[in-house]
This record gives structure tokens, C-alpha cells and sequence, in this order.
């Protein structure tokens, strides 16, 4: 609607229109309502306004506390007017902006043009007017606050609420919460249900947080700052345990604690690292007690008065190594000898039986009281590992040979060698030795160090009789190589034979120590041999 006469805007209420109000009447005249701005001082008129020109503007109301036949009175008899009259030539009354708005009734008609809706014609004395229904209004939107506002007051109030712009109660919908939940309504417990459910959620959340960072704290200071697990005292009863040749103190700890030595591995390396004689622990097989204390396992692998240690160097025989054994557990004389001859050692099968080259050079932990048995089976168990690791059988397999001939090769170049770069050429002297056609020594090794192990001696100086000295390990009268190894070589050894320096080096010979000479030719080579002969010479005495 707009405020002047019948134009492009929309059309006045008529009494028919269904939205039509009780507060909104339709006549030719209606009373003034009577505005009291400001304690009832003077009123201030509007200059007059032209509306629509050639459209007469309605007439003044009358006054006076009278009231038009079917139209309820704006204010009872009792209230003066106010205003004389409405300004004929369109002039709105000034009104206070300030006062009370004028109720819509009060209002003049601004449509009093031919095609405006007609004035209402009145109605007999004694008939009341009928008022159309109040159409129903539209639903509000509610806010989630607002619509939860009737359950503060409990959900033991059986009075029935009308909601926030919903219907009453009893009417469509019933009572909040006492019917099927609608778009937007929601059931007292079934909100309490859902808030109930969201502050459990919240709280196993936190409680997980806080659990979190509780466990995850604490392990962080635990580990930087807490002690390992160790056991306490000197342990009891007796295990043997190996450490293995580059072992570092974590390995060697690993070892203690699945031998049930210490507890962790964690309290070992803190003990380790508490003593300066951690660093001196020897690849070998140490003789310790269950449950020990690291620091206690500690001083005992490293103190010599506690620690009974059993050294085999590298290039033993095994006749050797068994009078090692005999003199350090205290037993008579071949004893080991005997004991090895007839136990069960754990040798490969391709070891043909005999323990020699498997008599691995290291330190072993044996006291009075141990078996001469088991150290040996130490000691082979030792050397299966090293070997399997050397991969020495599938390098026997690419040089043509089997892993028991590689075995009596490196155990040659043990005997005659005297650093890595030596062994590497003195496998090579074998190999070209070795080879089908070979004129210079027709297939014989021609070495010293056979006939001294066929002799069981060690001497440098060998004479043309003991070349002639009858064993099979004797490779000046026999082609090819000896019956099996004629040591327990060192690692560096078993190196040597699976990987032979490249050369046609047929002799050699160490003129002196450390000075070792290797030629392809034997004029050289007696040259050399007799360089030898006269150092010995000289220094015999």
C-alpha cells in the first residue's frame, strides 16, 4: 500500500480481502482519535500537500464523541478531539513522531477516487457486523536457543506450552514433545539424550588426550632419563656366550640378554658406557652367569683375574691347539686329542671328518672344570659361521674347486704368507702351479711348509733330505695339493683363496722378514733363494 491516492502501488485492504484485520474499517468518515504529544500542548499543521489533482479529497470527520452506525468508536465518548478537521485541500495533521502512532482506523481514506473500492454502506441498527476469520499465519523460524526455551522448565510441568511461533496446545502438532517430531521440534528427552551423548563424546576425547600425552610423556622421560632394567648381583650358574669377530657393544649386549645374562640390552650399553675396559672386550667365547648385573658382566669379560681366557692364534695345527687345550683346562696330556677323535664336533659334511681348518683362531672362555668337548665344539661352531658368511662354498664353485680344497689353499697361504698383499700372490703361486701343463714345476707346490707339517716342525731351513721325507702332505714329492688343510687359517687367508691376485708368478721366497720375493722366472728365483741363504747365514747366531 503507499500513502496516496490509487496508483501504480498495490491496492488498499478491502473487508473482503481474507487478510483483512480487525483493526483495519472501511467508511466515508471515521472519528479522530484524540493525540495528547507531549502533556497536550499545541499542535503544529502541515502545509497541505496536492493529491492526484481532479480527485476531490474525502471530508472531514466528524467529532464529538460520536460514533457511525456499524463501526466500533475509536475512543469513548470521554476523549475531546484534538483536531478540529481534516484539511479538505489534502493536508495530512502534523502529528508528533514522537506520541503514540495513530491506530490504523484513525487514518483517513486516500483513495476516494471513481475507481477505488466503495465505502461500505451501513448496516441496519441492531445487527452486529460479522468479522471475517483471522487467516492462519505462517510459521516462524525459530532459533535453536528459542526453541529450546519451554525445557528449562522441567520436563515435569504436564502443562501443555505453545511453542515459539507454532501452534497452541491441542492444536496441530499438540503439545511440544508430546507428539511425532515435526521439521524442527524436538522432545525434551530426546535433547537432553543428544546433549547428554555430545558431553560423554567431549569428555572420552579429552580423557584420551590427556592419556595421550600422559603415556607418551611419561616414555619420553623414561627414556632419557629413567635407568635401564638390570638385574642385580653376580648372577648365578653358568652360560657360555660367543661374541663374534667386528661385534659392537649393542651386538654384544643383544648376545648377553638372549642368553639370559643381563636384563637389556639398554642397561648393558650404560654400563659399557660407565667403564673404559668396555672397549677392550675381545671377539671369543666367554663363560658368564644368568642374571648378572651389566656392570658385573662388564668386569667380568674384561678383568684377567676373573676372566680365564683361551687364546688361539691364527695358523695353529689342530695338535697344537689341543695341547693349548689340555694345559689350560688342566688335563693330561691328549686328552683333547682323544676327545676330538672321537666326539661329535658339528663339522660339515665336506669337512671329510677332520677337525683341522676348523679350529677357529679366537678367544674362548674356558676355566677348570670345562670339558675339553666343549670347547672344541666352540670352536667349530665358530668357524662354520665364519665360512658360511665367507660364502666359501658358492666362491669354491666359481674358482672351479670344492670349499675343502679352498680350506687347504688358504691354509697354505697362512703357513707361507705374511700380510693380506702377500696372501693375495702366494694364492696366485698356487693357482698357476695348479694349472694342467704347467712345465716349470709339473703341478708340484714345491712348500717348505707342507714337509714341516708332515714332519710336525717348524723349521725355515729345509734340506734337500727332508724333501724326500714320505707323506702325502709332502707337495715337493706329490702333484697337486695335500690331503687337507695343514692349519686353521685367518680370515684374511680364506679371502686370499677365493680372491687371487691376477699374475704369473710361478716362485717366491722371503729373502728376509717382511720382504718377500715373487718372480715368474726360476733363474730369478734361485737368485733369490740364494739371497735367502745368506741372511740366514748371517743372522744364525
Amino acid at each position: 500500500m503507499t500513502e496516496y491516492g490509487r496508483g501504480s502501488g498495490s491496492e488498499p485492504w478491502h473487508p473482503e480481502d481474507p487478510l483483512f484485520g480487525t483493526g483495519q474499517h472501511w467508511g466515508a468518515t471515521h472519528p479522530g482519535h484524540g493525540q495528547a504529544p507531549y502533556g497536550g500542548g499545541q499542535q503544529y499543521q502541515q502545509p497541505a500537500q496536492a493529491q492526484w489533482g481532479g480527485h476531490p479529497q474525502q471530508g472531514g470527520y466528524p467529532y464529538g464523541g460520536q460514533q457511525q452506525p456499524g463501526y466500533d468508536p475509536g475512543y469513548g465518548v470521554g476523549h475531546p478531539p484534538q483536531q478540529p478537521s481534516w484539511d479538505t485541500t489534502g493536508g495530512l495533521p502534523a502529528v508528533d513522531p514522537y506520541a503514540h502512532p495513530p491506530q490504523p482506523a484513525a487514518e483517513p481514506d486516500y483513495y476516494g477516487s471513481p475507481d477505488a473500492y466503495p465505502p461500505p454502506r451501513p448496516r441496519p441498527r441492531g445487527q452486529e457486523r460479522r468479522r471475517p476469520e483471522p487467516g492462519r499465519r505462517p510459521p516462524e523460524r525459530e532459533h535453536s536457543f528459542f526453541a529450546e526455551d519451554d525445557d528449562v522448565l522441567g520436563d515435569d510441568d504436564p502443562t501443555p506450552r505453545r511453542r515459539r511461533g507454532g501452534p497452541p496446545p491441542g492444536g496441530p502438532g499438540g503439545p511440544r514433545g508430546r507428539g511425532p517430531r515435526g521439521p524442527r521440534g524436538r522432545g525434551p528427552a530426546e535433547t537432553k539424550r543428544r546433549n547428554g551423548a555430545a558431553c560423554l563424546i567431549v569428555a572420552l576425547v579429552l580423557l584420551g588426550l590427556v592419556g595421550g600425552i600422559g603415556y607418551f610423556g611419561y616414555s619420553f622421560v623414561s627414556d632419557k632419563f629413567a635407568s635401564a632394567p638390570d638385574f642385580e648381583g653376580s648372577g648365578h650358574g653358568m652360560v657360555e656366550v660367543e661374541v663374534p669377530e667386528g661385534a659392537s657393544i649393542t651386538d654384544i649386549g643383544n648376545k648377553l640378554k638372549t642368553a639370559g645374562v643381563v636384563k637389556s640390552v639398554d642397561g648393558f650399553v650404560q654400563a659399557a658406557g660407565d667403564n673404559d675396559k668396555a672397549s677392550s672386550i675381545q671377539p671369543g667365547v666367554y663363560t658368564l652367569k644368568k642374571e648378572m648385573s651389566a656392570a658385573a658382566a662388564i668386569e667380568m669379560m674384561t678383568d684377567p683375574k676373573t676372566f680365564n681366557a683361551l687364546i688361539i692364534p691364527e695358523g695353529w695345527r689342530a695338535t697344537r691347539v689341543y695341547e693349548k687345550i689340555d694345559s689350560h683346562l688342566g688335563l693330561a696330556e691328549g686328552t683333547t686329542k682323544k676327545a676330538a677323535e672321537k666326539g661329535d664336533l658339528g663339522l660339515p659334511s665336506w669337512a671329510k671328518g677332520n677337525p683341522e681348518g676348523f679350529l677357529y683362531p679366537s678367544r674362548y672362555s674356558a676355566s677348570k672344570g670345562t670339558k675339553p668337548e666343549t670347547v672344541l665344539k666352540q670352536m667349530v661352531k665358530r668357524a662354520n659361521a665364519e665360512y658360511t658368511r665367507d660364502n666359501i662354498v658358492n666362491g669354491a664353485k666359481k674358482l672351479n674347486r670344492t670349499p675343502y680344497e679352498i680350506l687347504t689353499i688358504a691354509s697354505l697361504v697362512q703357513a707361507e704368507g705374511g700380510n693380506k698383499e702377500e696372501f693375495e700372490k702366494v694364492a696366485t703361486v698356487i693357482y698357476n702351479r695348479l694349472k694342467p701343463g704347467n712345465t716349470e714345476t709339473n703341478g708340484k707346490l714345491d712348500m717348505d711348509s707342507t714337509i714341516n707339517y708332515a714332519k710336525g716342525q717348524s723349521n725355515l731351513d729345509i734340506s734337500t733330505k727332508d724333501t724326500q721325507f714320505d707323506s702325502p702332505y709332502n707337495t715337493y714329492l706329490h702333484a697337486g695339493l695335500p690331503p687337507g688343510p695343514i692349519d686353521n687359517p685367518s680370515p684374511e687367508a680364506i679371502k686370499a683363496a677365493l680372491n687371487p691376485a691376477k699374475g704369473d708368478w710361478m716362485y717366491f721366497v722371503t729373502v728376509r722378514p717382511g720382504v718377500t720375493k715373487f718372480t715368474a722366472s726360476k733363474a730369478e728365483h734361485d737368485k733369490n733363494v740364494a739371497e735367502f741363504n745368506r741372511y740366514q747365514r748371517e743372522h744364525s747366531d
